[in-house]
């Protein structure tokens, strides 16, 4: 697991609020950005990003993460990583850890380190991962300029926003396998 996680350029982070909203965000940079600190510890840097700190506020709220490491390439493989994470600046977390190196290379350096300490790690089965090819391209890592970061690309500024009441706060049924589901509160208790 050490060895697959010190490959991995891409890593998508799943976490919720105090409320149970949950959000799922991904994280890129060079092999290796993600840090194994030993064997219950990992870390991943937080970069200068879209401002939204969908993540960073979750984590702050409740610091139960869940990391999904997937190899598209070679072996066609995921890690699950589940823990508790913690939210370290990145001169605190340079004193704690003086042998992580700094990615300067590409314009990136770490403002915060997510550190998570791991309560388990498990296999993604390969069955449904698709096989992907690398693709050399130069990117615009480092960037604050909004067209080059992807901008409004869907349109999400002319769309009004949804009200609090309007927000379904949680799901009405639990799937049970084999395409069933049961009932967790009834229609009447739901809002739309």
């Amino acid at each position: 697991m050490v060895a697959f996680v010190g490959r991995m350029e891409m890593l998508f982070v799943a976490s919720a609020d105090a409320e149970g909203e949950c959000d799922a965000s991904l994280r890129a940079g060079p092999v290796g950005f993600i840090r194994v600190l030993n064997t219950r510890t990992l870390a991943y840097p937080e970069y200068r990003g879209n401002g939204v700190h969908a993540s960073l506020g979750n984590i702050v709220e409740n610091g139960h993460v869940g990391l999904l490491m997937v190899d598209f390439v070679e072996d066609m493989i995921g890690l699950h990583v589940n823990g508790a994470a913690e939210i370290v600046e990145d001169a605190a977390f340079r004193v704690a850890h003086p042998d992580v190196p700094q990615d300067e290379s590409r314009g990136r350096r770490a403002d915060r380190w997510v550190v998570v300490h791991v309560e388990e790690a498990y296999i993604h089965c390969r069955k449904h991962i698709p096989r992907m090819a690398r693709v050399t391209e130069k990117r615009e890592w480092g960037t604050d300029d909004p067209a080059r970061k992807g901008g409004d690309y869907f349109g999400a500024k002319a769309t009004p926003p949804v009200l609090p009441a309007q927000r379904r706060r949680f799901p009405r049924s639990a799937h049970l396998g084999s395409g069933s589901a049961r009932t967790l509160r009834s229609s009447a208790s739901r809002t739309v």
